[in-house]
Formats: structure tokens, sequence, C-alpha cells
């Protein structure tokens, strides 16, 4: 049977001004190299023959029912207003709906689109790569993100700083792809139609029910503010959380310069666009009231009285902090076996952390090790973590089986930097050998086995990865 994609494109029905229509630009010789069959049958999508999908997810077939689509938006990127950004190197295919949950189908590094600004419009082997396997990471884990659907080769190089890179196509699937940014492309045009006619849209799609305006931007905070606590709790740094990579239906999204910690420090930052640590892993909450507060604005033209709007908003974002706050310290109380920790058990984890940073401990290994007994071997100065753990154990006391709590919420794998960079460069030289070893081992991320052991182990000294890349 044929490749098939039950497809109903709501955004497509949206006035032109939201989106250019545009085919994908075909490539030379495309060959598919990753196809997420569970995805797929979740999707209700028919997989068709392995040829079929090559041609549909590297661009060379638009499939039945597609109305492909490069959607406009603006963005604060790096705290600077740019009026206009939109899909530079991606194409919506359209959204597949199965038993009422509709999810839009991208393929991202599909050629160049009027939203370019004089990029190819394509992607490298690499960032395709990482990004299937860290979105398919974060599902695992639990956590809101977009997914991987299909990685596809070109048989067409791409060139970047160091040369000729194997071009790729990633076919990612996510509830939606409207972001802040769309809200505030509108918003800096004056374009009060489109503005209601997009909330209208994202009312409905995400959250059915509300009918305001504010009542808007409060569900979009409390989903961002529970996303953010999850990425902090597993060490995640997303690296570039521009307003255009900020979703309205509080989803991971956009896997550029993104990383996870291995030595645990406050301020690590990977991304080598972020000179000044802007979205440094401790600033994240900080940012993501910041791209509310963006998000705030945009919204403002759609209440009746601006002024009053203004102080009503501005209470729901001041409010935002207390809520992350709270987050964190339920996940990161659950990270130490606590079920429910209170405010006076924050310094137990704020304690750890400081120590942990202190020994430069390893920030996955040492909460997983809590579980086993062996979080002193991650110190170098085990005596602090002792003094730690008397404190810790005897508020445990009795505590209704802590370790699987810990077991559950700790994960023994993620996808670290350098298991990462070594996947793409083996990739690169033709082997995909590590790329599904980890897509395999990382969908099991809370299930230790000996056969992986070595995806635990940090980096050594010469494996460490300085710098990520957004692979544009």
């Amino acid at each position: 049977m044929s490749l098939h994609i039950p497809f109903d494109n709501t955004y497509a029905r949206l006035p032109s001004r939201f989106y250019t229509r545009q085919n994908p630009v075909p490539v030379r010789e495309p060959e598919l190299i990753a196809f997420n069959a569970g995805l797929a049958k979740q999707l209700g999508i028919r997989a068709g023959s392995e040829a079929e999908r090559a041609l549909v997810f590297s661009g060379n077939r638009v499939p039945d029912g597609a109305e492909p689509l490069a959607q406009v938006y603006a963005g604060h990127q790096f705290g600077g207003f740019s009026p206009q950004l939109g899909d530079g190197r991606a194409n919506l295919l359209g959204e597949s709906v199965l038993d009422d949950q509709r999810f839009d189908i991208q393929l991202k590094g599909s050629g160049p689109t009027p939203y370019s600004r004089m990029g190819d419009g394509r992607a490298w082997l690499g960032p395709v790569l990482r990004e299937y396997v860290v979105s398919e990471a974060m599902h695992a884990l639990g956590i809101p993100t977009s997914r991987a659907l299909a990685a596809t080769l070109t048989g067409e190089p791409v060139f970047r700083e160091t040369g000729a890179l194997p071009g790729a196509v990633l076919t990612r699937v996510a509830s939606s792809h409207v972001r802040v940014g769309t809200f505030q492309y509108f918003a800096a045009r004056r374009d009060l139609p489109a503005l209601e006619r997009l909330f209208a849209y994202v009312a409905e799609r995400h959250y059915p029910g509300i009918s305001s305006p504010d009542a808007l931007l409060d569900a979009v905070i409390k989903r961002q503010a529970k996303l953010i606590a999850q990425w902090m709790s597993v060490g995640f740094i997303h690296g570039v959380m521009n307003t255009d990579n900020t979703t309205l239906s509080g989803e991971t999204i956009d896997y550029g310069p993104c990383a996870f910690l291995d030595i645990y420090h406050p301020d690590t930052v990977f991304s080598s666009i972020d000179a000044h640590g802007r979205y440094a892993y401790s600033n994240q909450p900080n940012v993501i009231v910041w791209n509310m507060a963006q998000l705030a604005t945009a919204l403002v033209p759609l209440m009746p009285d601006q002024d009053a709007a203004v102080e009503v908003f501005t209470g729901s974002v001041h409010a935002m902090p207390e809520m992350i706050h709270n987050e964190w310290r339920d996940l990161f109380g659950r990270k130490i076996g606590l079920v429910s920790a209170s405010p006076e058990d924050e310094g137990l984890i704020t304690e750890l952390l400081r120590i942990m940073a202190e020994s430069r401990a390893d920030f996955t290994n040492t909460f997983r090790a809590l579980a086993g007994g062996k979080a002193r071997d991650q110190f170098l100065d085990p005596k602090t973590f002792d003094i730690w753990e008397t404190g810790w154990r005897k508020r445990l006391g009795d505590a209704d089986d802590p370790v699987a709590l810990m077991e559950a919420t700790n994960p023994a794998y993620i996808p670290r930097n350098h298991r990462i960079e070594q996947m793409i460069q083996a990739a690169v030289a033709g082997d995909y050998g590590p790329f599904e070893r980890l897509v395999t081992v990382l969908a099991s991320p809370f299930d230790a086995n000996d056969h992986a052991k070595d995806l635990t182990y940090p980096p050594e000294p010469s494996e460490v990865v300085q710098q990520t890349f957004c692979g544009t």
C-alpha cells in the first residue's frame, strides 16, 4: 500500500499574509536514513515503501492532501527585535489528524523560501541527526517537545564555514509551529484583524474554552513555567531561547545549539552564538519570563481597555517566577526522593547543587547515584557530600520508597554532548550505528543496563564539547 498521511490543514486556511505557499525544493538523490515507525503509527500514517518515504520526506514528492507553505513570524533574537523572520529553511506540509489530535508535519532543510534572509535553505547532516536524537530523547524523558519522524540524505553538498558537508532533511512533528513571534509579527504591523484571527486559531487549537487574551496569556505562562522547570531538572540548555523559538503550545522546539550539562555549573553556556550568556542554564527561567512579557505586549491590542490590560498582563508576568520556582522545587524534590518538597526543603536542594558546582560533579550521574548510595564518588571532597547526606537521610526518614521515586525521576541516560558529536562524525563517514544505538538507548532513559553503561560516562578531557552550533 502506498504512503498516506491523513491531512486536514487548518493553518493553510488562514489568510495568505500568514504564510507563503511554496513546495519544497527537490533534491538530487534522496536516501532515507531514519524513519520513526512508532510515531508514524501514532499519527495514522500509512508508511508505504522506503522509496516513497525517501521521496516524500526529502521534499521530492508532495503527498496527497498536503498544502506546503512557509510560515512568517517576527521575533526577538538575543534581545533585538527583527520585524520579519519566518521559515527560512522549513516547509509545513500540513497537519495530520488522528482521534481529534492534530500535529504539524514539517520538513526542515527543504530549500530557500522568501524568508531565508540570504541563507541557502538547507541543513547538513549533523544538525539533522542532533535534532532527531535530542527531540526523541526529550520525549522519552516526558518533556513536551517536537518530535522526529524521518531523516533523509539529499545527495547534495551543503557549504558551511568548514567546507562541503552532506545535506539532509529532517521531518519533524509538533502540536503546532505557532510562536510568540507569530503574534509579534502582526502586532508590529498593527494588523488587528490578523491578531484576532490568530488568537482565535490558537485558542481553538491549543486551549479550548479560552475566550479572552488574558486567559490565553495565563494558560501559555502556565505551560511554559512547567516546561522550563523540566528543562532545568534534566540539565538541558536550549541555547537560543528567542521569542521565535518559543511556542504557544508549550513544546520545546528548534534544537539548534542545544546541549546537556555534564559538569554542573549554573552559568554553563554551550551555544557559539551566545557570547554574553543570555541563554545560560541558570538564566533560562528569567528569559522565559521576558519572552512572556513580549507575548503580553503583542496581545494588548486585542483588549478593549488597553491601559487596564497592561496592568492585568503585568501581574500575570510578574507572577511567573514564583510559578517556575514552585515547579522547580517540586521536580528537584522528587530528584532527591521527596514526593512533595516544601519550601523548607529548598535548602537541601540548593546546598546539594552548591557542593556539586564546587566539586565539578556530573549533573546526571550525581542525581542518579543518590538512589544507589554511590553519589559520594562524584565529589572531589567527599566529606562535603557526607555532611549533606546526613541531613538528607534525616529528612527522608521513613519516606515511602524514595529509591523507586529517584530512579523514576533521574535518568541514567541523556544525549551527552560528546556522544552526539561522535555520532555525527561517524554518520558523516557513512556509519549510522552510533546514531541508531543512541536512538534505541535514549528511548528508555530510566532503564539502566550493563550493555549501555558506556553511555553514562562523562567525557574524557579530550572529548569535552566546548561549543555547540546552530547548523544553519
